[in-house]
């Protein structure tokens, strides 16, 4: 049967054709033979092919090109869905009508023929013809029993896992044929929360309850359960997330209608269940002007555009309509990556943006100030930064002159230039932090609104004493973790259950607000067209999530079980690893409580203290002297004297420091 099957596949469009214009002449035969037998009965009928020979001859005659008329040899039989079905009838309806008029018209001047024939020639057709055509369908597709599964002895085990659908709506039913004609998973039942089709068979498969679920396990086998509800929103998502929870089953889900309508995926694309989810917030809905405020029809400058936030920045800038978008990276791979993806995009899409790659660093002022001149940028979005809290511990230099000076070069190139708006990308790791990731980018923070106060400040470095009019609005975002980020613990966790565990968690009590990318980078946009300068702007990163909490949810809805002292038979552990370097037990996002609601209701500004630029830039210009002679406990004791709040915790952990104390 898998040679016929493979071999029929193979052949030829036209050979295909031609075999089924042959079947479909045969089957006309056959069913006007039998509408003779219906209406006449086997002992009556002598031989009506020789007595209507004319009538055999004309029915595929008017048959034919109407089928072909109506596109029936066009459909892909594997893919032959309910438009072909209604070519199907109205070709066979219209025959039967015309072989109906000829048979009026003859009978006047020859034999009288039954009128109730045509009738039963009619439906016989409808199902000869359309039947052939299901069934061949389900052929193809290797899945002879998914119309019978529940008929008792006619099940079959196939070897493939046994998944449930949650959602049995269109999403659902597309997703089940998809699986069927893929034959990666085998679909067993359907689980929906409407009373009305409970206990319903659709597509061949059970609708249950959820409630049921158990029942459905213990029915059905199913090892896996996919979420096809797209269009739910978080809340109800988190809802049946933590109701599904407790059941030993695998949940993944499909996509969202927007991925699926920008054919960014395909229903069948199986996913792990989104971590943004488990938060069960929704996206507040963006406002238009904000978006396009700094953007549309202007020059804008991205730094770090290659990361995690900086290439998601870039997507979203782009739905906005700049003139040109400039991608300013100093790692050839990621701005390459995301040149890559917008150059698909504006060719998907036919927009009318263009796109730049320049490969610089954030350290190189007069390369920065050079790209601003040349295409005139109004808009720059600084996220360019290291931001792994560890990683910085071990080298602090790097953080310093890449976090601090490179946030510096960037806002006095675009001052000198005469950049109109100029948005930081900032962390709520600077408010009262506890490592050098933390502080400096506190003291990046600190850099602008110090030359925010400025109307003709005397830059940095700048030995002429020559003062810059400032006409640039420098504001800043500050927020938390985002998921899915390089740093993200959600890519790690994802790994180690993959693993086998066990999964690391630094500490039971550690806490963390998250949001997702895309909900990030729409609020900084936003949050970048309001303010007067030198605003902090705060995102609602909702409520702090457990770690720990979060690992056991991921181990759940990958149908295992957590090992622990009540459960020492489960699957995979979670491990405590200790607090690492300058890692905090909870984060915060504002220094005080003075904050202010803005026209966003998911953006706030805090009103925080701020150092003139005159003694900034002597803190600077002390800091810069300390790491160029790799003076750390210099450089702490600095940032803890300009950083409000800062209070390093343990010894100081660089590479380079540890290892002269260990060589003098």
């Amino acid at each position: 049967m898998d040679r016929l099957r493979a071999f029929l596949l193979g052949l030829p469009r036209r050979q295909k054709r031609l075999l089924q214009v042959l079947t479909d002449i045969l089957l006309v035969w056959v069913a006007l033979w039998m509408a003779f037998v219906v209406r006449l009965g086997l002992d009556e009928i002598i031989n009506p092919l020789a007595e209507h020979t004319w009538l055999f001859l004309s029915a595929p005659v008017i048959s034919i090109p109407l089928f072909i008329r109506f596109g029936m040899y066009r459909a892909v039989m594997r893919y032959f869905g309910n438009d072909a079905l209604i070519a199907i009838v109205k070709a066979v309806t219209f025959s039967a009508l015309i072989l109906g008029i000829v048979v009026y018209w003859y009978s006047n001047h020859q034999n009288v023929i039954p009128r109730s024939i045509i009738f039963n020639y009619w439906w016989l057709s409808l199902m000869m013809v359309g039947g052939l055509r299901l069934a061949m369908r389900q052929y193809f597709l290797g899945d002879w029993f998914a119309a019978v599964q529940h008929v008792p002895f006619a099940s079959r085990d196939n070897g493939l896992p046994r998944v449930a659908i949650y959602g049995a709506g269109a999403a659902g039913n597309q997703l089940v044929a998809a699986l069927r004609m893929g034959r990666v998973m085998r679909p067993v039942a359907f689980i929906d929360d409407d009373s009305g089709i409970s206990d319903r068979v659709i597509s061949g498969l059970q609708v249950y309850k959820p409630k049921h679920i158990q029942q459905m396990i213990d029915t059905t086998g199913a090892q896996e359960i996919l979420l096809a509800i797209p269009s739910s929103n978080r809340a109800r998502r988190r809802e049946i997330l933590g109701f599904l929870e407790g059941f030993p089953l695998h949940v993944r889900s499909v996509p969202g209608f927007m991925d699926l309508a920008s054919g960014r995926v395909k229903v069948d694309d199986i996913q792990e269940v989104d971590i943004a989810d488990l938060l069960g917030r929704d996206a507040v809905p963006a406002q238009a002007d904000l978006l396009e405020h700094c953007i549309k029809d202007q020059a804008v400058l991205v730094t770090g555009a290659g990361g995690s936030i900086g290439s998601e920045l870039c997507r979203q800038i782009l739905t906005q309509r700049p003139k040109v978008l400039l991608l300013f990276e100093h790692s050839e791979f990621n701005l390459y990556s995301i040149l890559s993806e917008l150059e698909q995009r504006i060719t998907r899409e036919s927009l009318s943006v263009k796109v730049l790659p320049i490969l610089g660093s954030v350290r190189d002022q007069e390369k920065l100030r050079d790209v601003m001149k040349t295409w005139h940028v109004n808009t720059v979005y600084h996220a360019a930064a290291y931001k792994h809290v560890p990683m910085v511990e071990h080298n602090i230099a790097e953080g310093v002159l890449n976090n601090v000076m490179g946030t510096l070069n960037t806002a006095q190139a675009a001052l000198q230039v005469g950049v109109a708006n100029f948005v930081l990308i900032s962390t709520d790791k600077a408010v009262r932090p506890t490592n050098v990731m933390g502080s400096t980018k506190r003291l990046s923070e600190l850099t602008l609104q110090a030359l925010s106060q400025e109307v003709a400040p005397v830059l940095f470095g700048d030995g002429s004493g020559v003062s810059q009019v400032n006409k640039t609005r420098f504001t800043m975002v500050r927020f938390g973790n985002v998921l899915g980020s390089s740093g993200s613990v959600i890519p790690l966790f994802h790994k180690q259950i993959k693993s086998g565990g066990p999964l690391t968690v630094t500490h039971p009590k550690i806490t963390r607000y998250f949001m997702t990318i895309p909900e990030a980078a729409q609020l900084v946009i936003q949050a970048g067209s309001m303010g007067q300068g030198g605003d902090v702007f705060v995102l609602d990163m909702g409520e702090p999530v457990r770690i720990v909490e979060l690992a056991e949810k991921m181990i759940h809805l990958s149908g295992l079980s957590v090992r622990s002292e009540k459960n020492p038979h489960g699957d995979i552990a979670i491990e405590f690893t200790g607090l690492r370097p300058g890692e905090k037990l909870y984060e915060e996002l504002l220094i005080g409580d003075n904050v202010a609601a803005t026209q966003h209701p998911m953006i706030m500004c805090a009103n925080e203290d701020h150092l003139p630029w005159g003694v900034l830039k002597l803190k600077l210009s002390e800091l810069l002297c300390a790491v160029q002679q790799d003076d750390y406990s210099l450089v702490r004791q600095l940032l803890r004297d300009t950083v409000s709040g800062y209070a390093p915790d343990g010894d100081i952990v660089d590479w380079i420091y540890q290892q002269r104390r260990l060589d003098p």
